[in-house]
């Protein structure tokens, strides 16, 4: 079972297959991180909180 590499959530392999780099078997960041964000093809700090 794959999990974000930021946040330790799972995610599902399609998840992976769409958003994380080619080279990586598990993504930078994940709907559920509250700290980061994909921005384009890099990751940034967010600039604020997306979960209440």
């Amino acid at each position: 079972m794959p999990h974000c590499e930021n946040c330790g959530s799972f995610v599902t392999a399609e998840y992976v297959r769409v958003f994380a780099p080619e080279e990586l078997d598990r993504p930078r960041v994940c709907p559920n991180c509250d700290d980061k964000v994909r921005d384009g093809a890099d990751v940034r700090e967010a600039r604020a909180t997306r979960h209440s």
